[in-house]
Parts: C-alpha cells; structure tokens; sequence
C-alpha cells in the first residue's frame, strides 16, 4: 500500500487570522473539497467533553469543520454516542445538556447537534466487519450511520488503557452505542447491583432473550445466566447504573476490536478525519477532570486515512520533551522508574496502542505509512 499524506500545521497564528481559519485552511488543503456534499448529511463525530473536564477541544473548531461543510453543499451535524459508565453522558438527555453547558449548540457550532445512539443509547444499527476477527457485527449509533458523509473531529490526548486516544479511538468506541461499547470493553455477561437496583422493569422491556428476572419477593431483577446474550441493552435501559459487566476485555483485545469498530464505521462511504494535537492531558475528556498536560500543544492534522492520522500525531509527541509538573514527568523521576522510551507507555505503564494500529493495518483500516505535507 502506498503512503498517506498526512496534512500538518502548527499552532501559530498570523496576524489577522485565528485558529478556525486556519483548520479551514488545512482541511481544504487536505483535500476536503473532493467529497461531494450536495445536500448530502454529513456526521461529525467528536466529544463533547465530560462535566468538569476542560481539556476537551473547544466550539470554535467544530464550527470551523461545519462551516467548510456548509460551503461544500452539505447539511453537517455534531455527533457522539452514550456512554457505558455513570456518568454525564449515559443517555441523550443528560448528554445534550452536558455538550450545551460545554459550549455545544446549534448557535455556536452552527448545526445541530445529534446523539447517535438515540435517547437510551439502544438506537443502533449492526454492521458486518469485513475482516474482522473479533467482531462479527458492529453495533454503531443509528444516526452515524445513516449519514452519507463521515467526518471525525478528534482531541488527540492520552488514555488510561489505550495509551493515547485519537481517531481510532473517537471513531471506533466513540460511534458504538451503549452495547456497542460494551462488545469492545467487556467480556461475558451482565451482573445486577441489588442495592441499586429499583426493580422497575424497564431493563426487561428491552431484553429479546427473556435474559431477566424480576422476583416478586425482593421486588428486584436478576440475570438469566441461560438466556443472557450479554448484548448490553438492558445497560441502556437502566437509569440506576445498577447494571455492569464483570469481565473487561484485555487491552490487546480491547483495541483490535475498537480497530474493527472503526472498519465498520467508515467502510463503504465518504470519510475525512481531522485530530489537533492540544491540551494532551494524560487520561480520556471521559474524566470528570483533566490533569495537566503531559507535552506541549503541537498542531492541527487531517488526513483520508485516519490510520496514519493516528502514526503521524503519535510519531509528532514522541519527538517533544515532556513537561514538569505532569502524571509523566512525575512517573519519570520516581525512584523505581523504568523507561519505555515512549512518552504514553511512560505516563500511564499499563496502558498499550501498538496492538491497535498494527491490526487497524491488518484488516484494512489504513496504513502506517504516511508522507507529511507542512503548511505554515
């Protein structure tokens, strides 16, 4: 396969033009111009941050990426899906108010702003992976899926079990809904917490498998451990957070499959992907907190291939020199400390990303060859 091109700017400013202007500038450099958007709907996927997280990448460039949208002919909306854990995500409610009080609106962003995955966060389609060898059919937010047009917005940072995330990331776990995201987190099947549990049914109206239980006698639900399919809907049904799952996946397995999601997603239409390497705090904008950055802000990428996207920022940190006052700098000067020689698998030692690019090549996602093209 021959090299991407990776498009590549930094964060400096010339007078009388912003960082908006500027992504614009790249994205049409990039390319993006060759995608007929005619009236087509265009899902922009990205993440609306967590209450309390301030790392999270601001409205002014999504509006930058709607607007060149917008001009190409398209009808773009902001996208994500629901969240598995507790949270202020979990369902479309709460999670459009979050993205509101974040500063995501149709006012600010000029577009609407859509959850994927429907109010509960069980409004999926399956999709096959072709190719796939851990995930037979992806379960990706309805809405995502039905737009013509796919473009990623991603906040390049570190990640507690990924090692960094960026648009594998943002695209693969980020566009499953809830029982999606459990398909790659989780193995095995649910378990319910008693305590929490209200025993108000509404887990069993999603259930196909008569894999619930309600006792009379406790007034509670359990699981079926015979039917249970461990699809993950009764998850989204619940308004308790009574529901988890006991098994995770491992982290090799854990990204093959986020690699297989992300197959699934872009397969088969029109897609762009766009990752700004800022802030790069050291754990997921899933945080309800963000913790100092562990390099410093780099720039702006964009690329066909979010495969190389992901090498090329991730190439680009390995070059900086940390900073002071950080989880890795911290990590670098305790006394037992062993190094990785790289600055992720430093910060956080059981994190790991290699496994995830390296199958992403495998099945088709992209290549890790790239050619990268600096625009001042």
């Amino acid at each position: 396969m021959e090299k991407s091109k990776v498009y590549y700017t930094d964060f400096r400013a010339k007078p009388g033009e912003g960082m908006p202007t500027k992504l614009k500038r790249l994205i049409r450099a990039a390319g993006i111009d060759q995608i007929d958007m005619e009236s087509k709907f265009v899902a922009i996927k990205m993440h609306f941050g967590e209450m309390g997280n301030l790392s999270f990448l601001r409205p002014n460039y999504a509006k930058a990426v709607a607007d060149v949208v917008k001009e190409l002919g398209g009808n773009p909306f902001l996208t994500d899906c629901n969240t598995l854990y507790p949270g202020s995500r979990k369902n479309a409610i709460e999670h459009l108010y979050c993205a509101w009080e974040n500063g995501f609106t149709p006012m600010t962003v000029g577009c609407p702003v859509l959850i994927g995955d429907g109010l509960k966060g069980t409004d999926d389609v399956e999709v096959p992976v072709v190719g796939g060898e851990y995930i037979e059919k992806a379960k990706i937010g309805h809405a995502i899926m039905d737009a013509d047009v796919f473009i990623s917005l991603t906040h390049f940072k570190g990640h507690e079990m990924t090692g960094f995330g960026g648009a594998i990331k943002n695209i693969g776990m980020g566009c499953g809904s809830r029982a999606g995201k459990k398909d790659q987190h989780s193995n095995g099947k649910p378990m319910i917490d008693q305590d929490a549990c209200r025993g108000c049914k509404r887990c069993m109206r999603e259930c196909a498998n008569n894999g619930l239980v309600y006792h009379e006698e406790t007034k509670k639900m359990s699981v079926n451990e015979k039917n249970c399919v461990g699809c993950g809907r009764c998850i989204g049904a619940c308004n308790f957070d009574a529901i988890e799952f006991e098994n995770s996946a491992a982290t090799k397995e854990l990204n093959c499959r986020m690699a297989e999601y992300t197959k699934a997603v872009i397969d088969g239409r029109p897609n762009f992907h766009i990752s700004l390497v800022l802030d790069i705090s050291p754990n997921c904008d899933c945080h309800p907190e963000n913790d100092a950055p562990i390099l410093p802000d780099i720039g702006m990428f964009a690329s066909f291939d979010p495969l190389a996207l992901d090498q090329a920022c991730a190439d680009a940190c390995l070059k900086m020199a940390p900073l002071p006052n950080s989880q890795l700098s911290d990590n670098m000067e305790h006394g037992d400390f062993r190094d990785r020689h790289d600055h992720f698998e430093n910060t956080t030692p059981n994190s790991e990303y290699k496994t995830c690019l390296a199958h992403a090549e495998k099945i088709g996602v992209g290549t890790r060859e790239y050619e990268l093209v600096r625009m001042k």
